[in-house]
């Protein structure tokens, strides 16, 4: 356990001065950037050297995982994310522990959250989830709602019991314009964004950027980024 935690010290010594730079040569202040470690695959015993080593946000992507992890910390001072493609049928069990969504990409999921955080007497943060590889009315091969579809899926949220509206999030897509150009991606999300705030002011969370791409992300104005690998190491191929 001293040479996980050492280990993981060391990692997020790294990522904490990834993130330090890129906020220098943004013009940026370092506290205008939120750390969040992807914890999947991993168990509760990192999340809580994780605690140990000063981190306060930690994301999930799948309920089954996540569920137990969260009961297992519960005594734990965390903000919990989650950040899967989530289906309706598992919506009443990530409200349980989750205190953002980074994932809601379509009305019927944001009735279905408002329901259960209404129903759990929990306020529910919101991210829309867009997918820069969406055609109109589609959906991302990652999830997501396509950028012309945010100002409806907003409105939809802010209007919902239970539920506040956060802001955005992004996963830099694979295909399309936009495949292989993050930086590009991520400006293209905080324009989106801009958009967004003019009607929505208190929706200004832009989550963007992971391990590889951080640098990218807080250039171009992402207020949280999500970090698994370079924090946790690569992860165990799940059997």
């Amino acid at each position: 356990m001293a040479d996980r935690k050492a280990q993981l010290a060391a990692n997020l010594a790294q990522v904490e001065e990834r993130i330090a730079s890129s906020c220098a040569a943004a013009g940026r202040k370092r506290e205008e950037v939120t750390l969040i470690v992807v914890t999947k695959t991993y168990p509760a015993s990192d999340v809580r050297i994780l605690h140990e080593l000063g981190v306060r946000h930690v994301a999930e992507n799948r309920d089954q995982d996540a569920a137990p992890k969260a009961t297992a910390c519960a005594d734990l001072s965390l903000t919990w994310h989650f950040v899967g493609q989530l289906q309706t049928n598992k919506v009443r069990s990530v409200t349980s522990y989750a205190d953002v969504v980074q994932s809601v990409d379509r009305a019927k999921l944001g009735t279905a959250l408002s329901a259960a955080a209404v129903r759990g007497e929990r306020e529910l943060g919101c991210l829309i989830q867009v997918a820069l590889d969406a055609e109109s009315g589609e959906r991302g091969e990652r999830g997501g709602v396509a950028p012309d579809g945010v100002e409806e899926l907003a409105a939809a949220i802010d209007a919902a019991p239970g539920l506040r509206l956060g802001g955005l999030m992004t996963v830099a897509p694979l295909a399309g314009e936009y495949a292989g150009r993050q930086r590009a991606a991520f400006d293209r999300l905080m324009e989106i964004s801009s958009r967004l705030r003019a009607g929505h002011p208190a929706a200004n969370m832009v989550s963007a950027g992971m391990s590889g791409d951080l640098e990218d992300a807080v250039a171009a104005g992402a207020t949280h980024v999500r970090v698994g690998t370079a924090v946790l190491g690569v992860r165990p191929r799940l059997g």
